[in-house]
């Protein structure tokens, strides 16, 4: 089911402005599936609105094909989309594009967790009360301030997954705010977060049953950068033993241990590039 709130890239007048510029001189047609894919060279000369005229009819980089032995339930909010498992009554994965403008919004952080009356299975705030696990966020409130509606659906118990506060405050949070730093450098950035589901769960908690995943993942792309890159980064549900550098892998790993096919819209040629290389410390030394 979808909700109200529709994707931002095909609602925002602002940032559908069209660009003769292709990245890559690629200008690709996927006669199956009717989608046609644009993209823009040179981030770093681009305006920032020619991020934001990719476009695929239909569908676009945020929506990953999703392990097809999970449930799911897709929920398209202002700002992210959730990919909802009514079973283990948490998201499958959350993506969502982060913008340079952004990154500095105003908008206070909120404070209330909600339910979502419209999503099957979604759990309340207070199935975490007592647990000893903390309201995670997989679309962090703070790549929302540019937002009220944003920031508030960012609350939403669909966004929300149990962690322990030494995943959640430390490594978790660090990456978070790496990838402020990335969305500011190359302009846009695509990130999609999520548990790690084909490790069965063996706690829950709540009146509901919330599953307790045992590991965690986010995987990070620059698909406007010239040439694209990608990252991935798999986290078991504690604290994490050296840090973002040791638990950064490929997209391709990801995919792996997950079941989903996060571009599959793109062409082969430019999914390789993103998915296939792990240059941690080419990311980590990027700066705004």
């Amino acid at each position: 089911m979808k909700n109200d709130g529709k994707s931002r890239r095909k609602n925002n007048n602002n940032r559908q402005k069209h660009s003769p510029i292709l990245t890559l001189g690629l200008l690709v047609l996927m006669a199956a599936g009717g989608y046609v894919i644009k993209y823009f060279n040179d981030h770093i000369n681009a305006t920032e609105s020619q991020w934001h005229t990719e476009y695929i009819t239909g569908t676009d980089l945020t929506h990953p094909a999703t392990n097809p032995t999970l449930a799911e339930q897709l929920i398209e909010y202002k700002a992210m989309t959730v990919s909802f498992n009514k079973d283990m009554h948490i998201p499958n994965w959350v993506s969502w594009e982060l913008l340079r403008s952004e990154v500095d919004g105003n908008e206070e952080r909120g404070d209330k967790f909600l339910h979502d009356d419209n999503v099957i299975g979604c759990p309340y705030p207070e199935d975490y009360r007592g647990s000893g696990y903390d309201r995670g966020h997989m679309a962090p409130a703070a790549d929302m301030r540019w937002c009220p509606e944003a920031m508030r659906q960012s609350f939403y118990m669909t966004n929300i997954c149990p962690q322990l506060h030494s995943l959640n405050g430390g490594t978790w949070k660090k990456l978070e705010e790496k990838c402020r730093i990335w969305a500011m450098a190359d302009s846009a950035i695509i990130i999609i977060a999520g548990p790690i589901l084909t490790d069965l769960p063996d706690e829950y908690i709540g009146n509901t049953g919330v599953a307790v995943p045992k590991r965690y993942f986010k995987i990070i792309a620059a698909p406007f950068a010239n040439p694209p890159r990608g990252i991935g980064f798999i986290m078991p549900n504690g604290r994490v033993a050296g840090g973002m550098q040791a638990a950064a892998v490929s997209i391709d790993s990801v995919e792996r241990v997950t079941g989903h096919d996060f571009f599959q819209n793109l062409p082969d040629s430019i999914q390789h590039i993103i998915e296939s290389k792990c240059r941690f410390n080419f990311w980590s030394n990027i700066k705004p």
